[in-house]
């Protein structure tokens, strides 16, 4: 992969009484830091200040702004309203196509009677492809349909809206995508690319469109609604924040007005939530529904990973508007799963995409374009996304699969699949003007969806590509990462998060804060997989740990997505990461974006790989073998117990150092000797039922007990034995301390069964933890632990 660049925004030091105006909503902290963001991103007065944190101080747009078309979309929706037709609403399987629909489903059946006269239907997406299709239309005119209301699609599809006004279907497109090049023969076309750039309106996207003609229906129709518009405002938030829009003018104002809705929402209790499907999906990404994120990695992911698997993603609707409680849990259930399955298949597609990339030139590749015939189209955008950012290159990947299968078949011909931007280029542009090599395409500048022959695709990227270089003359693609805040260690936690939190909703135009921490490193980190909800491991990782710097002596904890923790730099470095809220462990962490080893750490040149040579001959490296003391230093200081994290030894290599500067000349230098052998480790469990065991017999006898004694016959640390301790409590067992010893009884009658499953469960994850530790200790390149000792030796 191409070595990413870190650029730092440069910092205009705002005037003292815009500080003081941005103070005023952050009571707990200097406001410092928000006010540097909001006037590095054009807040500069109090009108728009006010207006941006605080949504009941700003004027939304009427929806007949968008003019003569949504004039011309009320009356013909009030001609279906009094004539009793029936209605088609054409959605898209994407979160903002399903929220979309669901808007419209909501909003246009408090008019029309759903399922009689309002029916929806959205294309498979493994079958079909955005927008409307021929065979789709033949569908809804047998079944009497007269007037289709499309959904964040639609504007395109001129032959087919033609089609379906042959067969007497009237069709009003409501998008946000690329505009046709003339007016379709339709009822009406609201799209806010017809409005200026500038325009509060411009940037929604397609579930806020439709929004806003149910908003001008409502207008229009006075009293016949039974529940309010606002109602619908909870799925605007999730569309707008999951399909990643620009979130200025009215896009900013829904989301914030649908964020509190879906959190005052969340708050009820099941049985009386207004959507318990989405209450049910919150409670299983543990998230509760405040927070912009909660949406963009939670419920967004989790709605679009039902097409990507499944391919139809109907019954979403019905998740996100039913309100059949256990109709709801069951069908959010069957979403969950379809995300778990979702990382896994992106996680393959994604080695594979890697094992494709060391193939390629990145020095003459301006675009890339990868095709495989065993990929699951489904997964496809999400991996050229991750793959556009790790190059700094836009990036399209096809899938083949079944092309060769059925020669005379001229679908099965047809590569399919995903294309995503980076770095400003206009992707769909590019696309567009290869047109007449692609079977069909849609999108916008930073993501699209391409099908063409599968014979095509040679000449497809040698022409995109040589069409990127000449557009880019001298300009060279590289991934890059912005910081816009340098902070350190102390820095973070709930003041800084608070005072972070005026800028939410954050998207595109108005970014996630990235925090620059230098010079810190990292401890006590640990890897696991992901689990699904049913307790399943799903291939996907996330790595945690404890930040440090020299700014306090308290650790920060933080996590790093899609990451081994044997990525994670040794020695100090510098991070690029997002302050966030765990509201699952009730904590402030960090999200790491980006980590390199620090400019002035050991660890960026060669000097880690071989030591100070006044150091080297002092660590003696007798691991794993029969040793006795060393022959050339008799009273070198001997480690024998394999330490469990960076922490224990570098204490112990602080103490030699300590010693051996207190002395003077080679020969008094004091060794070091590492001379722990690689573990016996009992199982987990076995390790749990020894120390039940023990319990048991010392509640019978009386006998007390030292955490020594337990820590010995046992084999495991005194922070793993106090996990332990927690867990016997739940099974009705009390430790007292009596002097130095424990005294342990036990009464099964007081134990909690519901609760002990939990506390066994971390204990033997914190048994394996340690055991992993260990395991890594005995095993770690020597050239390693002098890189530490280098380090703490300066």
């Amino acid at each position: 992969m191409s070595e990413q660049q870190w650029i730092i925004a440069t910092t205009e030091q705002p005037p003292e009484w815009f500080i003081q105006a941005v103070k005023q909503y952050t009571p707990a902290s200097s406001g410092l830091y928000a006010a540097q963001l909001l006037w590095q991103r054009g807040i500069k007065d109090r009108q728009k200040l006010t207006a941006f944190i605080n949504y009941e101080a700003y004027q939304p747009a009427s929806p007949f702004e968008f003019g003569q078309e949504m004039h011309l979309a009320i009356a013909r929706l009030r001609l279906a309203y009094n004539t009793k037709e029936k209605i088609a609403i054409w959605g898209d399987f994407d979160a903002d196509g399903i929220t979309a629909t669901s808007v419209l489903w909501d909003g246009l059946g408090q008019f029309f009677a759903q399922n009689t006269q309002l029916i929806y239907y959205i294309p498979n997406r493994l079958k079909e492809s955005h927008g409307l299709n021929n065979q789709g239309i033949d569908n809804l005119a047998k079944q009497g349909c007269k007037l289709i209301v499309t959904c964040d699609t639609g504007s395109t599809n001129i032959e087919e809206i033609i089609y379906a006004k042959q067969l007497g279907i009237d069709v009003i497109v409501t998008d946000h995508h690329t505009l046709p090049p003339e007016r379709p023969p339709l009822a009406a076309i609201i799209n806010p690319r017809y409005l200026l750039k500038e325009h509060q309106l411009f940037n929604l996207s397609g579930v806020a469109v439709a929004y806003k003609l149910v908003e001008a229906l409502y207008q229009s129709l006075p009293n016949v609604a039974k529940y309010p518009l606002e109602d619908l405002l909870d799925l605007v938030a999730v569309g707008l924040i999951a399909d990643l829009v620009q979130l200025s003018g009215d896009c900013r104002y829904l989301a914030q007005m649908g964020i509190q809705r879906l959190q005052e929402d969340f708050k009820q209790p099941a049985a009386a939530r207004r959507r318990p499907g989405v209450g049910r999906l919150l409670e299983l990404c543990q998230k509760s529904g405040d927070r912009p994120t909660d949406i963009s990695f939670g419920l967004g992911p989790r709605i679009n990973a039902v097409s990507r698997i499944q391919g139809d993603a109907c019954f979403c609707v019905e998740l996100l508007t039913s309100r059949d409680v256990k109709r709801c849990n069951e069908l959010a259930e069957v979403t969950e799963l379809a995300n778990a399955r979702r990382k896994s298949l992106q996680k393959d597609v994604q080695a594979q995409v890697a094992q494709k990339l060391t193939q390629l030139d990145l020095s003459t590749t301006s675009v890339i374009v990868l095709e495989d015939a065993q990929w699951p189209t489904g997964v496809l955008g999400l991996v050229a996304g991750q793959i556009a950012q790790e190059t700094g290159r836009p990036t399209i990947l096809l899938s083949t699969e079944g092309a060769e299968e059925q020669g005379s078949n001229f679908s099965s011909l047809l590569a399919r699949g995903s294309a995503r931007s980076v770095n400003s280029v206009d992707l769909y542009q590019l696309v567009k003007d290869q047109a007449h090599l692609l079977h069909r395409f849609g999108g916008h500048p930073f993501a699209a969806g391409l099908s063409l022959l599968v014979e095509n695709i040679p000449l497809f990227t040698v022409a995109i590509n040589q069409q990127l270089r000449q557009s880019l003359g001298s300009t060279t693609l590289t991934p890059t990462v912005q910081a816009d805040l340098t902070v350190t260690v102390a820095d973070l936690g709930k003041e800084l998060f608070l005072e972070l939190k005026l800028l939410e909703p954050c998207g595109m135009g108005n970014p996630v804060p990235k925090l620059l921490i230098q010079n810190c490193w990292f401890e006590n980190s640990w890897h696991r997989n992901q689990q699904d909800w049913q307790g399943k491991k799903v291939q996907y990782i996330k790595t945690e740990f404890d930040t440090r710097d020299d700014s306090t002596r308290s650790a920060f904890p933080g996590l790093w997505w899609g990451h081994y923790k044997d990525e994670l730099p040794i020695g100090r470095c510098d991070c690029i990461a997002e302050l966030d809220y765990n509201t699952f462990k009730k904590r402030y962490e960090i999200r790491l974006i980006a980590v390199r080893s620090s400019v002035n750490s050991a660890l960026n040149t060669q000097q880690w790989l071989n030591a100070p040579l006044s150091l080297t001959p002092f660590i003696l490296d007798l691991r794993n073998q029969e040793h006795s003391a060393p022959s050339t230093q008799p009273s070198a200081l001997i480690i024998e117990d394999c330490p469990t994290n960076w922490d224990d030894l570098r204490m112990w290599l602080r103490r030699c150092l300590a010693t051996s500067r207190s002395k003077s000349g080679l020969d008094n230098q004091q060794q070091l000797a590492l001379a722990w052998s690689k573990p016996q480790h009992q199982p987990p469990n076995q390790i749990w039922l020894t120390l039940v065991g023990i319990a048991k017999y010392l509640s019978r006898t009386n006998q007390l007990v030292t955490r020594g004694q337990l820590l010995e016959k046992i084999g495991i640390s005194d922070q793993t034995l106090l996990v332990g301790i927690k867990a016997l409590k739940y099974l009705g067992f009390t430790v007292q301390r009596q002097d130095r010893s424990l005294q342990i009884t036990w009464h099964p009658s007081d134990s909690a069964e519901n609760l002990a499953d939990e506390a066994v469960a971390r204990f033997l994850a914190a048994v394996r933890e340690e055991q992993f530790q260990q395991q890594y200790f005995a095993e770690v390149p020597l050239s390693t632990i002098v890189a530490i000792a280098s380090y703490d030796s300066k």
